[in-house]
């Protein structure tokens, strides 16, 4: 249906079949203009495609974020991948998920491709900017995510003892032995039954390609590191690293920041304040935060990078989260109301404010602020983000701008 013959969409009925191109075109706007993070993602699909034009009900919607929620993964991509999919089968899914990936991926691809024109003064002013942008985003997000997540004893103890056990063991191993803990304790002390939501109404998946998805996913998990062990291959070290991070990725989007941090910089990948220059360039730009992924296959050594390293970089990190949903979807129903699932799911998530408070320290903080007045600047962002609800890519305008000032400043001084 061409989106002109759908001005008011007053006529368009939930539930009703259309193209892929009209999916594209719908989720290339959204990929533009969608700023803000996840939940304002999910805010803006609501009002695009839910009130606007009608292409499910309110229901169904909330249903759909709701599985999403529950589901490892990038949860407004993977909102917009079901969207995509239940509007134009398995070419609208693929459609949706190009349209709102590729412009804030082609915009960071640009950042590493200039990073190397930032070796002037007022160059490394713009990425210590950056790298103290990392620190209020980060602590915006462990504020948010405590709040939500941990807002009992039982949960804040299982978020502490995360932290603590990735500090001292170290590494993804650390990592996914503080997810694995937390799930083991979420299923002892937080048993608690979530009321039923309404059912999803769409066409879905059999149960068979859902079974072949979970398969995969899991295949691709346990396999990869074997393949890259017996071939040597950096290009599928690359996808490994960047599947086993997307993989892993429970509570929210800033997750996948301590988990490709432990790929691409404890490896030797990047250093870490070319990491922290691309995580604080991907707050200004629309669209979903897992794209920071192609700034990061473009500048890792050794090659493949460029644009083939953030190719390969972008699909892995997005695949094990789209091979999860197709997967669960046919199950749903019977899978939300497993009280131990809930809980699992309760004790993950509060182990993953642990995982990222962990990273806010080191290495955010550890390799950002250099004195007084770097401090004043990453509180003045998180107060911004927090309390007066500036938008990410204005904090991130004004803090480069404030530091490239005081850069300056200093210069002249001395």
């Amino acid at each position: 249906m061409p989106s002109s013959d759908i001005p008011s969409h007053a006529e368009a009925t939930p539930g009703h079949r259309g193209s892929a191109l009209e999916v594209f075109a719908a989720f290339l706007k959204l990929g533009l203009t969608s700023f803000g993070g996840p939940i304002a993602h999910l805010g803006y699909f609501r009002d695009e495609l839910v009130v606007r034009r009608r292409w499910l009900d309110e229901a169904a919607y909330a249903d759909l974020v709701a599985l999403c929620q529950f589901l490892p993964g990038p949860a407004s991509s993977q909102v917009g991948f079901a969207l995509g999919l239940r509007r134009a089968g398995a070419l609208g899914a693929l459609a949706a998920w190009t349209a709102f990936t590729l412009p804030s991926a082609v915009l960071l691809l640009l950042v590493a491709y200039s990073a190397g024109a930032l070796d002037g003064p007022i160059g490394l002013a713009v990425v210590h900017g950056l790298k103290l942008v990392a620190v209020a985003i980060v602590a915006q997000a462990v504020w948010g995510m405590a709040r939500t997540l941990t807002p009992d004893v039982r949960r804040a103890v299982i978020a502490v003892l995360a932290a603590i056990l990735v500090i001292i063991v170290g590494g993804s191993i650390g990592q996914i032995a503080a997810i694995v803990a937390g799930a083991v304790l979420g299923w002892i002390l937080c048993r608690a039954a979530i009321p039923a939501q309404t059912v999803i109404a769409a066409p879905l998946p059999s149960r068979r390609i859902g079974t072949l998805c979970l398969v995969s996913f899991a295949a691709i998990l346990l396999v990869m590191p074997l393949l890259v062990t017996a071939t040597g291959w950096q290009g599928l070290a690359l996808f490994d690293a960047f599947y086993r991070s997307g993989a892993l990725v429970f509570g929210g989007g800033h997750v996948v920041l301590p988990l490709l941090e432990t790929e691409v910089v404890q490896s030797g990948w990047t250093s870490a304040d070319t990491f922290l220059t691309g995580y604080g360039a991907a707050q200004a730009v629309p669209g979903p935060l897992f794209t920071f992924a192609a700034y990061l296959g473009a500048v890792v050594e050794p090659s493949p990078n460029g644009v083939i390293g953030a190719a390969i970089a972008l699909v892995a990190v997005f695949l094990p989260g789209f091979l999860i949903l197709l997967g669960v979807l046919p199950f749903w129903e019977r899978l939300r109301g497993w009280t131990s699932a809930q809980a699992a799911l309760r004790g993950t998530n509060a182990a993953v404010v642990g995982i990222l408070a962990s990273a806010l320290y080191d290495p955010v903080i550890t390799s950002a602020i250099d004195g007084p007045a770097d401090i004043g600047l990453a509180l003045a962002g998180f107060i911004a983000l927090t309390r007066w609800a500036v938008p990410p890519w204005a904090v991130v305008v004004g803090m480069v701008s404030l530091r490239v000032l005081l850069s300056m400043a200093f210069a002249t001084t001395s």
